[in-house]
């Protein structure tokens, strides 16, 4: 079992559950992030006094930046694993809210989409799915989740420009519920979450089982995007793209980190030239 220090769960309030994300330096999915999301899952739905579960990040910057490719690819078994917890968390009779502030890109949307609800920070949230841009497809359910909330056209814009979107972008499109001013955030889910945990537990559950028969991906379809991605990563162009990437300050506080989808036009068609294979 994964060493559980990158969540804390702060259970004190009846009924609800508070999930706070920290892996410095800004907020990298590693391999054991996705198996301690696994076993919080497990103590989630053993409790059945939890109705409303609420996931925030420690850093401002960072709500999740993306995964760790090269760790994870030494493991590949890990996407096997994500899709298990996405279906499970979005079938839990529990309501999952993510409050949003600062970059959720990668499979940090890909988690967020999986939640029953979306609050982000106006000034600060920011969105990407940056894979096409380094020659991947997203493997963890974006594909299976933008065209549901926000239509084919915009799910295309947003996933083949590999591109970040800010807050208002977001609500506009319709992949968060709605934004509020940083100032407003926190309070507005404690509002709801509160009401929320004041309604009965069967009634919740019973409503999201309704609503999941019209906007949940199937497990075939998210391990079909599953299946694209590791062959991808092996590609000639796709070695390349991050080999640059890595030169430029991937998974450390950087500009090219804090502006991912920014710098993504540079890095130019592969060359041949540029073919490293170290992960």
């Amino acid at each position: 079992m994964a060493d559980p220090s990158q969540f804390n769960t702060d259970r004190t309030h009846p009924g609800q559950w508070t999930i706070t994300f920290s892996n410095p330096p800004i907020n990298m999915f590693v391999p054991a992030t996705i198996v301690e999301l696994g076993a919080l899952m497990i103590d989630l739905e053993a409790d059945p006094s939890v109705k409303v579960v609420v996931f925030q990040s420690t850093n401002p910057d960072f709500f999740v930046a993306h995964l760790d490719v090269g760790n994870a690819a030494e493991r590949p078994e890990m996407l096997g694993l994500w899709r298990d917890f996405v279906l499970r968390l979005s079938s839990t009779p529990v309501v999952s809210i993510a409050k949003i502030r600062g970059r959720t890109r990668g499979i940090g949307n890909e988690f967020v989409l999986a939640c029953d609800m979306r609050f982000a920070s106006r000034q600060s949230a920011l969105f990407g799915n940056p894979e096409v841009g380094v020659g991947l497809v997203p493997g963890g359910g974006a594909l299976e989740w933008l065209p549901r909330l926000i239509g084919r056209s915009r799910a295309l814009e947003f996933v083949l420009s590999a591109d970040d979107f800010d807050a208002d972008i977001a609500e506009r499109y319709g992949w968060v519920n709605r934004t509020l001013d940083d100032d407003q955030l926190d309070s507005f889910v404690d509002t709801l979450v509160h009401r929320l945990a004041s309604f009965d537990h069967e009634t919740l559950a019973a409503a999201k089982a309704q609503v999941n028969r019209f906007g949940v991906p199937t497990a075939a379809e998210l391990q079909s995007s599953n299946d694209l991605f590791f062959p991808l990563l092996a590609l000639p162009g796709a070695q390349a793209r991050r080999a640059k990437v890595r030169n430029l300050g991937y998974g450390v506080r950087s500009d090219f980190e804090l502006n991912f989808g920014r710098y993504l036009p540079s890095l130019g068609p592969a060359d041949d030239n540029d073919t490293d294979t170290h992960q």
